[in-house]
């Protein structure tokens, strides 16, 4: 597991004032939960991209097999394009490869064990397909390593997504970084 450690903080990226975030990974890893709870504490804009597509109406249909929105990702991009330049933003999203890297100051990838995720997608209502090829993106680290693709390695960290003390103390160490970020 990467630590929150091994890049420092760049205030002024593109001249903004308050940092961008991408918390992703696997559905049902609590990256809507954590989003929101960093948000409140660091008082960001918190943007979940799923809610955002179906609000703006930004994809090209609905995908029958995995019952899910087709995202139309250069529609999602203009979207948030003013609001990313602006700076602080948590932008909360199971995928990350297609947003520019430039809006991103630190990328959080969360995982959690597998039996757990099992058990937190069934109770979504996930079966067949979806339930298995989201176990199965989370056993290979899938997001993580397209994070680490997508983006500059060191703003990229994985962070264990278990239980409520590992969403406090997720929530504690990024707070510690956005303080740290804006104050260098």
């Amino acid at each position: 597991m990467a630590g929150l450690s091994t890049a420092s903080p760049k205030n002024g990226i593109d001249g903004r004032k308050k940092p961008n975030l991408l918390i992703t990974g696997t559905p049902g890893t609590g990256k809507t939960t954590t989003a929101s709870a960093l948000a409140e504490a660091a008082q960001l804009r918190h943007i979940n991209i799923g809610d955002l597509v179906k609000e703006k109406n930004l994809h090209n249909g609905w995908d029958e097999q995995f019952e899910c929105y087709i995202i139309n990702e250069d529609l999602v991009c203009d979207e948030l394009e003013d609001m990313m330049e602006e700076g602080g933003n948590i932008v909360d999203h199971h995928g990350c490869d297609f947003f520019p890297e430039r809006w991103f100051d630190r990328v959080v990838v969360l995982q959690t064990e597998n039996s757990l995720l099992y058990d937190r997608l069934a109770t979504r209502g996930y079966t067949g397909s979806k339930l298995s090829n989201n176990i199965e993106c989370e056993i290979f680290q899938v997001l993580l390593e397209e994070a680490k693709e997508s983006y500059q390695e060191e703003i990229v960290v994985a962070l264990r997504s278990d239980s409520i003390d590992d969403l406090n103390n997720n929530v504690s160490t990024l707070s510690d970084w956005l303080r740290s970020w804006n104050m260098s």
